[in-house]
């Protein structure tokens, strides 16, 4: 299936200042995007867009970043994308192994360790209360991802820059990045490495949800490969096209300003198209 990816954020920058998105898509997708990527920061002078001078980068994880200098004003970042993707739902392997750590890719080490939002030392003592029962591998990730789903309730409201894994198991409410930094961190404490997941999740072949959005999940490192997993979403969703990983939400920002710079609107949608890339309707009921 063809998945058209779109957004545009408008900032007001009060002074100049230098910043950094991660605004692309993932390169492992180089081979299923279909047509151009395009991205465009634009300075906004009397409704007139002038085209900023950009850099790009991959970063320590591998993720596609692009580096600019905004001036003073106002600013607008957009950008679009099709992609082919598979339509099937996220993958389940039931008998997927968990590995020793010793036996863990070196590579993959750094997503068992304590990180800024992802406190494994405060909560490892808990997760060991909750979880030490489990079979390692597959069915202790479910269970942690289930675990999590059902004890935090979903708010927009709740949502704060500086809300950690154990402010969420401490409150019980947040939102899609809350969710995946709780399960992550509940996975590294097992000794079961766990790395954050942003990028596009529609409503594909699904019933509408509400305004688009970025999101956010997570992925196990089971059986010598990552698998996907969603503490906030726990129903088997497709569509999802990946933009970035890391350690957590800091590692993956959409979009990073080393100054003041006051979001004045954000807009993102990702939906089925078909050949003629027309929108695919909707469905009324799940299927």
């Amino acid at each position: 299936m063809l998945i058209q990816n779109q957004f545009a954020i408008e900032f007001d920058m009060p002074c100049e200042a230098a910043m950094i998105g991660l605004l692309r898509l993932h390169p492992s997708l180089d081979g299923q995007r279909r047509g151009e990527e395009r991205l465009l920061a634009a300075h906004i002078n009397s409704g007139v867009g002038q085209a900023l001078k950009m850099d790009e980068y991959l970063d320590s994880f591998g993720n596609r970043c692009t580096r600019f200098l905004s001036p003073a004003g106002h600013l607008r970042l957009s950008g679009s994308c099709v992609v082919e993707a598979k339509a099937i739902a996220d993958e389940i392997a039931t008998e997927a192994r968990q590995h020793a750590v010793e036996d863990l890719p070196t590579e993959v080490l750094q997503f068992l360790l304590a990180s800024r939002y992802c406190e494994v030392d405060a909560l490892s003592l808990v997760a060991g209360d909750l979880f030490g029962h489990t079979s390692p591998g597959w069915a202790r990730a479910i269970w942690i991802r289930d675990w999590v789903h059902t004890h935090v309730r979903f708010d927009y409201r709740s949502a704060r820059p500086t809300k950690t894994a154990l402010d969420v198991f401490t409150e019980r409410v947040g939102v899609c990045r809350d969710f995946q930094h709780l399960a992550i961190t509940m996975c590294r404490a097992m000794n079961l490495p766990a790395r954050y997941v942003t990028g596009y999740l529609g409503d594909i072949r699904r019933p509408a949800g509400g305004p688009g959005d970025f999101s956010a999940w997570y992925e196990v490192f089971l059986e010598g490969r990552w698998w996907t997993m969603d503490a906030r979403h726990n129903d088997g969703r497709m569509g999802r096209v990946l933009m970035a990983t890391g350690r957590d939400a800091t590692d993956v920002a959409i979009t990073t300003s080393f100054g003041v710079a006051n979001l004045r609107s954000f807009k993102v949608d990702s939906f089925e198209v078909d050949a003629e890339g027309k929108a695919v309707p909707l469905p009324q009921t799940v299927t």
